[in-house]
């Protein structure tokens, strides 16, 4: 009886809460309920930390390089669309930028920030597929506790947002965050592109400033909210999540600047290659990924010196590595 007692008062929370969203959102795919977005979310931990490692324990990394660069291309055109959107749902037209009240209403333009914002949310469940790259090409090192609670969260909390809030003030961030991500999507599909591209790549360092300014941006918006007399916005949790969702990553990526470029632990850039798709060292890790000096693959049979800038670096010329691989 405490057993159907404790069921039942679960059921009734979870009726109660899927009362209060949007009915112009359910019709959309994965909107109906939390139940699939969470089983999907579920696979992906599941396949990253245990199907995935155990599929390709025996196997060979996969080259990936074309469907990398088709992917990261798609992705580019993706974010340009979803904030050429979301501008045209209200950030360019009828929003003040500062506390602009969700439009539940069936108006047109109403209805066309609903779906930028379902869009948007989408978008994150197709962003999966970067540790599905990790793991089939074997990239162990960028999948990072924080990578997977990033790619995983992220989708789960903004089911949330999009299911009681499609736009208001609490669209900025996703805005923004799609105006990131055109230029790191790009970074990315230039990256794996080839050797013959790494001279365009020049601009690495200026992600993170990007990042930052992000953060900053997604703040200051937010914090409009405790300094306005009144604000109508529906659902003020959404204006605190998101201002502790952008200082936190504004303090980890801050660490990630002052580690890699205040206190120079970057290898320079004749022994450095970007990470084909280094999504792990943008969004999640803060920065791991090609901030780490030293023997470039691990292997110890031959290295040899190499001084740039100053500064003495091990690179691994080992035949048995088949061709030299550089950090």
């Amino acid at each position: 009886k405490m057993l159907e007692g404790v069921g039942s008062r679960i059921m009734e929370i979870y009726d109660y809460l899927l009362s209060g969203t949007d009915p112009r959102v359910r019709a959309y795919p994965l909107m109906a309920s939390p139940i699939n977005m969470t089983a999907i979310l579920l696979s992906y931990i599941f396949f990253v930390l245990y199907a995935g490692p155990r599929f390709m324990a025996k196997r060979k990394p996969f080259q990936l390089k074309e469907a990398m660069i088709a992917y990261n291309f798609t992705m580019v055109a993706l974010s340009m669309y979803i904030v050429y959107e979301f501008l045209m749902s209200g950030w360019a037209t009828t929003y003040t930028w500062q506390c602009d009240p969700c439009d539940y209403s069936d108006s047109p333009q109403g209805l066309r920030m609903v779906q930028v914002a379902w869009l948007f949310l989408f978008s994150k469940f197709i962003e999966l597929m970067d540790t599905v790259f990790f793991v089939l090409r074997k990239k162990d090192s960028q999948i990072t506790f924080l990578h997977i609670f990033h790619h995983s969260f992220m989708p789960w909390t903004w089911w949330w947002g999009v299911s009681y809030a499609p736009g208001g003030m609490g669209s900025f961030h996703a805005m923004v965050n799609s105006v990131v991500h055109v230029i790191m999507y790009f970074y990315y599909a230039l990256s794996a592109s080839g050797p013959r591209f790494q001279k365009f790549l020049w601009w690495k360092k200026y992600m993170t400033a990007i990042q930052l300014v992000q953060f900053v941006l997604v703040s200051l918006h937010a914090t409009q909210y405790y300094f306005m007399d009144r604000c109508d916005y529906q659902v003020p949790l959404f204006i605190h999540l998101i201002w502790m969702y952008g200082t936190f990553f504004f303090l980890l990526f801050s660490n990630f600047w002052y580690q890699a470029y205040t206190k120079g632990k970057r290898l320079p850039k004749n022994t450095q290659q970007p990470s084909q798709h280094g999504q792990a060292s943008m969004l999640s890790n803060g920065g791991t990924t090609n901030g780490c000096a030293g023997v470039a693959n691990g292997n110890h049979k031959h290295v040899k010196k190499e001084t740039s800038n100053g500064v003495t670096h091990l690179e691994n010329t080992s035949a048995s590595s088949g061709k030299m691989k550089k950090a």
